[in-house]
């Protein structure tokens, strides 16, 4: 197994600067006096690249945490949308709902532990919500 070289403050500092979102890749490059070529082979360097995809991973994570920290927040916004006045608009939000993804819950102690009937969203849908949510799957399905 090969030895994993520590990058170079100037490489991290460039990796750094890629994903600060203020910069694009030639404005990094050339805020560091990376050449191209300099920086096409540190992409082509092992560890480097691991680096590099070490720190795409990671704003991966940091995304699907942020995401899932407001899926809640989203889906009870769509779910009092269902109520608009204007139809096309509760149409779109029923239609949104349904088509969301299906997401089991984790198994584990703790949260079955604190599991509890009311924390099931179908549960909390007014029969007026349902009935908008069904209407909307017939027309979609007459489509």
């Amino acid at each position: 197994m090969a030895k994993r070289q520590q990058l170079r403050k100037r490489q991290l500092a460039v990796i750094e600067d890629m994903f600060s979102g203020e910069l694009d890749e030639q404005s990094v490059l050339a805020k560091h006096k990376v050449s191209r070529d300099v920086y096409n082979k540190w992409l082509a360097d092992a560890d480097f690249a691991e680096g590099f995809d070490q720190r795409i991973a990671s704003a991966h994570r940091q995304s699907e945490l942020i995401i899932a920290r407001y899926a809640p927040l989203a889906t009870a916004m769509l779910v009092q949308l269902t109520e608009s006045e204007n139809q096309e608009t509760a149409r779109k939000a029923c239609l949104d709902i349904i088509s969301l993804p299906k997401i089991g819950p984790q198994k584990t102690e703790q949260s079955d532990k604190g599991k509890k009937d009311s924390d099931n969203p179908a549960e909390q849908l007014s029969e007026a919500t349902c009935s908008r949510l069904l209407a909307a799957l017939a027309e979609e399905k007459g489509r």
